[in-house]
């Protein structure tokens, strides 16, 4: 069973790496095919099996997403204002300046998917007088009539980042949007019970208590994370700190949490059952606590939102009551396999997440040194003693993984979560659950009063500097590696050399980031959306030009998108950082780049005042004249004019600093949102020094930039337009557009290609599009 478990899963994720779908006739020929394989009295049993298995997961994985697909948003459909009638069916976060929340649609006046996500602005909701109206509350379950604008899942996508669409398209999400401003939206019905609105509609409840009584405590959002798996209110800052001390897993809920309350639960049963005098007659006592153990995981599960982690512990809790139910023993091996089938057959895309790699590897390194080192000794020192063994092996033999999907993991964790399971697991979430129940609101003040002494700790132990270890995203071979020396290190006392296993480890650390050769340059502009990124990197050296923009309070370019990019390609330290101009689209993530990466200066074109000032780095103005060579590679400042910092008057756009590459091969020319006359200004002073073979076009595209005379005068061979999909001014506008396509340039959009990488080498310009690199069935669609 477990082989063939394995071998389905095997071709469940096969599939999820294609670029595109086998077609409906390929994908039922191949389960056709598994339904031959699996014939009697043919040779090869055993391997047969095995091929049928992948076959049918591949045919299971590919129909799901051929149906998922199909519920697409047409071209005649976007952007258009669209009335839609449906139910609110996931509790709505509330953010500051209105909500967001999963709409499933049952009527609509366009063609539009079953299931969208909206966001509902407050402060676009205006009256007659332009006055702002108080957003209308909204619940799940609710049905609404609400005036829409839809466009089809789009993401930022850039290396080593999160697909936003695949994360979407596993949510069942396809198409996202927003409650226009104009429009009459209608509540037409308070509740529509279904069996989700249901659960949906008590999560809500329940959050709402805990935020009623703990108010605007840092350890409400946690504590809410905990009781009904909802983590959007934790904040950014205290996820870094989790991070940092590898306790994230405990503030999601996660398979610990699933077995502390079916293990309660069965203790409970089972006590109870005992002290009846009948009840054991019609049922043993042990049968009745699994049935119970099952139904409070399941329960536990429904609450907490069913994300991967408590799935896995919920069909593996199953399968072994169902295994005492029916007085059958079964293999822990056994137990996993059975919960990673029904997990892939119910989501096929859970093995696009991350925890699904995280929660399934943890389980099996701890049945694999479980039965190699765990549990041979008796007693408070051998439970202790197995304890401390846990951690160790835990810390050392989840390295590989955690490098490969985060290029970081803590050093600090087995302290950290040597206080911090026994703390949450049996005191803090138990006090959790127990407040979820109608007039136990009480005993939520201990539980905030021990997560915020927990989160103390945590944070000290977060600011030491050791306390992370950081590096670049390691190659897949040394990934394969890593994961053999892992088992070969955490081997039974006995296994022969165990020392190959430290020496398997140690590719995973000492590669060196790929780097350009000296006198070569890379240069990758960010898909940041609406706004701009650039990172510039030489055989010895990083800069970065501009931020990207503010998503919210508490999200940013920065911290989003440049930092993770940043550690995945092994900056640990930037030379300098340029903000080319204050507005919010460049300057956005900077203040979260130099809070987090150690960064040498900041070139700038602020105003006096500005915040980023404030920041502990050296400042330098932003001027024409400046320049320096990095490695053979040339930077020089175009603009502006020194004199221009003291003009009040002047636009901040056209305050933008503009920076030159060279190599001696090729150019770049950054000159980031200059209008008009700052290239009238150029053109006056530096006419010969603007050509360059690649432009990051100003202004995004704006008809305030690039002039016929600009365009000529620089005369790239690639133009660059850093924009966002379907954003709201329009960018790239179509005239500014045809100045570049003259058939000689080759014109790159960050929001069609993603972030764009551009090697200036000895033999030329390598431009890589990390869409056309990721290539996935579902991007763009």
């Amino acid at each position: 069973m477990t082989l063939g478990i394995l071998s389905f899963a095997l071709g469940v994720l096969w599939l999820q790496c294609q670029a595109t779908l086998p077609s409906w006739l390929c994908l039922w020929g191949a389960g056709l095919a598994a339904c031959l394989l699996l014939v009697p009295r043919l040779p090869w049993r055993a391997s047969r099996r095995v091929l049928a298995a992948a076959l049918l997961g591949l045919a299971w994985a590919g129909m799901q997403a051929q149906g998922r697909l199909a519920d697409a948003l047409p071209e005649g459909s976007e952007g258009r204002d669209v009335v839609v009638t449906g139910v609110v069916s996931a509790m709505p976060q509330h953010f500051e300046n209105g909500w967001r929340f999963q709409f499933d649609v049952e009527q609509a006046t366009l063609p539009v998917p079953r299931r969208i996500s909206l966001a509902w602005y407050q402060s676009l909701q205006l009256d007659e007088d332009g006055l702002s109206i108080p957003l209308l509350p909204i619940h799940a379950g609710e049905r609404w009539r609400l005036t829409v604008r839809l466009k089809k899942p789009h993401g930022n996508l850039n290396p080593h980042g999160f697909d936003f669409e695949g994360w979407l398209l596993e949510q069942g999400v396809r198409a996202t949007g927003y409650v226009r401003p104009h429009g009459q939206p209608e509540r037409l019905e308070a509740f529509v019970a279904t069996p989700g609105t249901l659960v949906e509609a008590l999560r809500e409840r329940i959050r709402s208590r805990f935020e009623a009584v703990l108010g605007e405590r840092e350890s409400a959002p946690i504590l809410v994370a905990l009781a009904v798996g909802d983590q959007r209110g934790i904040s950014q800052e205290q996820w870094q700190v989790f991070s940092r001390t590898g306790l994230t897993h405990l503030f999601s809920v996660s398979g610990l949490h699933i077995t502390m309350v079916a293990g309660l639960a069965y203790a409970l049963v089972n006590l109870l059952w005992r002290r009846s005098s009948r009840l054991p007659l019609r049922l043993p006592a042990q049968h009745a606590a699994a049935i119970g153990g099952m139904a409070a995981a399941l329960g536990y599960c429904l609450l907490a939102g069913f994300a991967v982690p408590a799935q896995r512990t919920l069909y593996m809790l199953t399968v072994v009551g169902l295994a005492q139910l029916s007085r059958r023993t079964i293999a822990t091996h056994q137990v996993l396999a059975a919960a990673l089938g029904v997990v892939l057959v119910l989501d096929p895309w859970a093995v696009l997440a991350a925890g699904f790699w995280l929660s399934f590897g943890a389980v099996a390194l701890l049945f694999y040194i479980g039965a190699a080192r765990i549990g041979q000794t008796e007693g408070v020192a051998g439970a202790l003693g197995n304890w401390g063994r846990a951690q160790w092996a835990m810390t050392v033999g989840m390295v590989p993984l955690m490098l490969a999907l985060f290029q970081q993991f803590s050093l600090v964790s087995p302290l950290a979560n040597g206080v911090a399971i026994p703390l949450v697991s049996f005191v803090v979430t138990p006090l959790a659950l127990l407040s979820a129940l109608p007039g136990l609101d009480v005993l939520l003040l201990p539980a905030a009063w021990l997560t915020e002494r927990l989160l103390d700790g945590c944070r000290w132990l977060a600011a030491t500097p050791w306390a992370v270890w950081q590096q670049a995203d390691p190659p897949g071979w040394a990934l394969a590696t890593g994961i053999l020396g892992t088992f070969w290190l955490l081997a039974p006392r006995g296994f022969p050399a165990r020392w190959v296993g430290a020496v398997l480890f140690l590719p995973l650390f000492f590669l060196p980031p790929g780097r350009p050769l000296p006198g070569a340059a890379r240069i990758v502009v960010l898909d940041v959306g609406q706004g701009l990124a650039v990172h510039i990197q030489t055989a010895h050296h990083d800069l970065v030009f501009d931020s990207g923009p503010l998503f919210s309070p508490d999200a940013n370019s920065g911290n989003r998108i440049i930092v993770p990019y940043l550690r995945a390609v092994g900056v640990t330290r930037l030379d300098g950082l340029v903000v080319s101009h204050a507005d919010k689209d460049h300057s956005g993530g900077a203040a979260s780049v130099l809070e987090t990466v150690p960064t040498g200066w900041l070139l700038h074109a602020l105003p006096a005042h500005h915040f980023l000032l404030d920041e502990p780095v050296q400042h330098l103005p932003c001027f024409d004249g400046q320049a320096w060579e990095w490695d053979g590679v040339k930077l020089s400042v175009l603009h502006p004019r020194y004199e221009r910092h003291a003009d009040p008057t002047r636009k901040t756009n056209d305050m933008s600093c503009v920076l030159k590459l060279e190599t001696a091969q090729a150019s770049a020319l950054i000159p980031s949102d200059i209008e008009a006359l700052s290239e009238t200004e150029l053109l006056a002073r530096h006419r010969e020094q603007l050509r360059a073979d690649v432009l990051v076009v100003p202004h995004h595209g704006s008809r305030t930039s690039s002039t016929e005379a600009f365009v000529a005068a620089v005369s790239p061979r690639i133009a660059v337009f850093p924009v966002g999909y379907r954003n709201r001014f329009g960018h790239p506008k179509e005239d500014v557009v045809a100045r570049y396509d003259n058939g000689a340039t080759r014109l790159l959009r960050t929001d069609r290609d993603g972030a764009l990488t551009l090697d200036f080498t000895g033999e030329g310009i390598r431009v890589q599009e990390e869409r056309e690199e990721r290539q996935r069935y579902w991007l763009g669609r």
